[in-house]
């Protein structure tokens, strides 16, 4: 690798050869974008266009690409004369084609995609494929080799970056952030990320902020800024700006070049001193870059009269009615002619040896860059026996313990036997959480400054928390794209700030699954707790289930929910979660002490199971079909149906009760619609076919009703749930508010019933009461009534 004097004094000077190499580069993916988005046909302009020559319907992004295109040059230069390991987010993903081109001209596309090779033939492929049927979509997606980073929905392309580069010190992440993208909010508080990131331990992020002056439709915030301001907000979040600006060549590529050497000078000269041993703990200015180029550069001045470069008509297609307007045709064709094709690619179309000898080689290739593929990096955790942190369970229902308490010391463990591969990030809540063993085994990682009063945070620390679920789901992203270990905990509510992340990273996971050449990635694993149910102290704005309705919407080959009722089903089920790939999981199970229900053996069978029969909760001797099924999944609805099968079984002893309970809520699904699905057999051993089901579920009622659709007489299932009835109350109180206590379920079990012994009228009267008689109690002694609050199952729950 060039040492940094080396490169202060050749690095950033362009002789004559690297300035041909460079710019025949530039124009080449130029030509090349420009030709995703319009042709499909004549490709090398053999002969003049026609109107045939042009697609049908025009899509795709030209504004930002040139200047995508032109940093991808410039980096790749800086990768072959270094011999940096780097890989290129682009925030602008709309910028696909700009790399797609990039790939192509590295090799790498036509490694991956034979078809598309690097001649006439692969290049008119590489055209027609673009943003079309049977194609490639049109952004920097799944499918593009090098990405790690779709860009589609903005706002991310920082935070990916900063988990791209923890426990990856040899890795720099280029991230291009595009000023349309610098407006959103989760962009806006990611610039954060060099406040967490150890030089000594961790590789290095380079935002490119590429200012173009315009979004889809108007101007952009930072663009129109004084750069004096933009300057300084930068600053104040701890970078060292170097500035980049104008349109005349070739003194934009001396300029770039010379800002990437010294960017890349400095993070090398931060690096050897934390790594050498001279470095004080403080955190370093890590180097940012603000490129200032046109929007739509090198394309069209004006169309019909009106400017066009430069302005927000550059971001998309700047050159529409091509196919039905002569004179636009003609303004393509001279478009794609200033770019010189013929000097690019020779009489085969290959891309000629001044473009194919520019960059890198081999995996140094950003297109190539094994970290954007990330599943080839993966290394398998090494994972304590989960078995050794088992809760003792003599009899269901007699012991309260924090089940993820239980959670925090085998993670704790996986920090210690893992202490380069594994991460928790969380916003701020570990401890709140019950996840705090975790300590243990690391701090808090801090880069600012820290006084006498923090406790447990320091720079090598490895448990990330910062207030901002989007940086910590977006880290884990990065972390487990690029080949790592973790997981994201949050309160349930607040799930939903970084939600459609969530669902984004699906769409990722869903995609690369139809890509052979894409490995698998260690899955995304979510920890919901803090629950809905059990946030009675923090009321109504803290209760809502919704990222469970969220994931069930994604594709069953990636969606994963489990509801664990309690801690060894909890460790079971995360044992699980972290051996597998290419998931995301949702696990949900609140903080709070909680009656522990199955001994470990018995939480290791339910768990992979998905679901089952708890027999000493119920009267059903399994002879003949029950009277009604109990079933829950969750772990407080757990409790109110259990609590419920009691009543029945010492009030209305006559009635045959089954109780279900639901681990892993996608065994519910037909197996031709989840892999996890129960087949049918299982289904009726579990539901039967006919008897009514009341059904008690921590999150929305229709996501049963969702769930088990297509099923036998579907219609049977009775559904409770959260109907978002919620207040500062107390914990039994929100299971009566939303109509799903113990003793709703106890009259729903009656009403639904299809034959019911005597007594039934009288027990719905007194559950009626026991309703009423809690209300007048909570107000007057604002603790709930205590058979309730301190319920127990009771000696007859023994196992058979």
């Amino acid at each position: 690798m060039t040492t940094v004097s080396e490169d202060l004094t050749t690095l950033g000077r362009l002789d004559d050869e690297d300035l041909a190499s460079l710019d025949a580069w530039w124009r080449a993916s130029n030509y090349l974008t420009i030709g995703q988005i319009y042709l499909q046909g004549n490709p090398l302009l053999r002969r003049p266009l026609t109107p045939e020559d042009i697609k049908p319907r025009l899509l795709g992004h030209w504004g930002t690409s040139p200047g995508l295109s032109l940093i991808y040059a410039h980096v790749s230069r800086l990768v072959k004369r270094t011999g940096q390991q780097a890989i290129y987010l682009a925030g602008p993903g709309h910028g696909g084609p700009a790399l797609v081109a990039a790939g192509y001209l590295e090799g790498t596309y036509s490694e991956i995609y034979p078809a598309v090779s690097q001649d006439e033939n692969g290049m008119l492929r590489l055209f027609r494929q673009f943003s079309a049927p049977g194609g490639i979509p049109s952004h920097v997606s799944v499918t593009t080799p090098g990405s790690i980073h779709e860009g589609g929905e903005l706002g991310y392309v920082l935070v990916h970056a900063f988990g791209a580069v923890m426990d990856n010190p040899d890795l720099i992440a280029v991230a291009v952030v595009g000023d349309g993208e610098a407006e959103t909010g989760p962009l806006e508080g990611s610039w954060k990320g060099i406040s967490f990131l150890n030089p000594r331990r961790d590789g290095a992020v380079l935002p490119i902020l590429h200012l173009n002056g315009a979004k889809i439709a108007g101007p952009t915030v930072l663009a129109r800024k004084d750069p004096a301001e933009v300057r300084s907000l930068l600053w104040g979040h701890g970078y060292e700006i170097i500035e980049v600006e104008g349109d005349d060549l070739p003194g934009m590529h001396h300029r770039l070049a010379a800002a990437l050497a010294g960017a890349w000078a400095r993070i090398r000269e931060i690096q050897q001193a934390a790594r050498g041993g001279d470095w004080d703990g403080t955190r370093p200015r890590w180097p940012l870059v603000i490129l200032r180029s046109p929007k739509g550069w090198t394309g069209p001045d004006k169309v019909d009269g009106v400017q066009v470069a430069g302005t927000w008509r550059a971001h998309q297609v700047p050159l529409s009615g091509v196919k039905d307007d002569p004179d636009h045709l003609a303004i393509l064709e001279r478009w794609l002619r200033s770019y010189r094709p013929e000097e690019l690619f020779d009489e085969t179309g290959a891309p000629v040896a001044l473009i194919r000898d520019a960059g890198p080689e081999g995996d140094l290739r950003m297109s190539a860059s094994p970290h954007a593929n990330g599943g080839r990096l993966t290394r398998e955790l090494d994972l304590p026996a989960f078995r050794d942190y088992a809760v003792d369970v003599p009899r269901p229902a007699e012991l309260r313990a924090e089940s993820t308490r239980r959670l925090g010391e085998f993670m704790r463990d996986i920090y210690r036997r893992n202490p380069e591969t594994f991460r928790l990030f969380c916003p701020d809540e570990t401890n709140s959480n019950r996840l705090g063993a975790v300590f243990e085994a690391s701090d808090r990682g801090f880069m600012e400054r820290v006084t006498d009063a923090d406790v447990q945070i320091g720079r090598d620390g490895r448990v990330m928390e910062v207030l901002s679920e989007h940086n910590c789901h977006g880290w884990l992203e990065g972390y487990t794209l690029t080949g790592r270990h973790g997981m994201f905990a949050t309160y349930e509510a607040f799930a939903m700030v970084s939600a459609s992340q969530t669902v984004q990273h699906g769409k990722w996971l869903q995609e690369a699954k139809a890509l052979p050449w894409r490995a698998k990635v260690p899955s995304l694993n979510i920890l919901l707790t803090s629950t809905a149910w059990r946030n009675d102290h923090n009321g109504f704005s803290h209760q809502g289930p919704g990222l469970i309705q969220v994931v069930l919407t994604q594709r069953g080959d990636v969606a994963r929910v489990y509801l664990p009722p309690d801690a060894n089903t909890l460790l079971s089920v995360a044992d699980h979660c972290f051996r597998s790939r290419s998931y995301i999981n949702l696990i949900v199970i609140d903080k709070q002490p909680q009656l522990q229900w199955l001994t470990m053996d018995e939480a290791i069978e339910h768990a992979a199971r998905g679901a089952g029969i708890w027999d000493w909760a119920g009267t059903d001797d399994g002879t003949t079909d029950p009277d009604i099924v109990l079933a829950c999944a969750g772990d407080v609805v757990t409790m109110e149906t259990v609590a419920a099968a009691q009543i029945l079984r010492e009030k209305l002893p006559g009635l045959k009760v089954r109780v279900v309970n639901v681990v892993d809520l996608m065994t519910l699904i037909r197996p031709k619609d989840h892999p996890h699905g129960m087949n049918e057999t299982m289904f009726t051993e579990l539901f039967t076919n006919t008897v009514d089901v009341v059904f008690s579920f921590h999150g929305y009622p229709g996501a049963i009703h969702q769930l088990v659709h297509g099923r036998p007489d579907a219609d049977r299932f009775r559904v409770r749930g959260f109907i978002e009835q919620g207040t500062t109350t107390t914990p039994f109180d929100m299971t009566v508010r939303n109509r799903a206590s113990r003793y709703h379920l106890v009259m729903d079990a009656i009403n639904n019933s299809k034959r019911l012994p005597r007594g039934a009228t009288e027990l719905k009267a007194w559950c009626q009461s026991q309703l009423d008689r809690h209300e007048r109690y909570v107000v007057e002694h604002l603790e709930d009534m205590p058979e309730v609050r301190d319920w127990v199952l009771g000696d007859w729950a023994t196992r058979g």
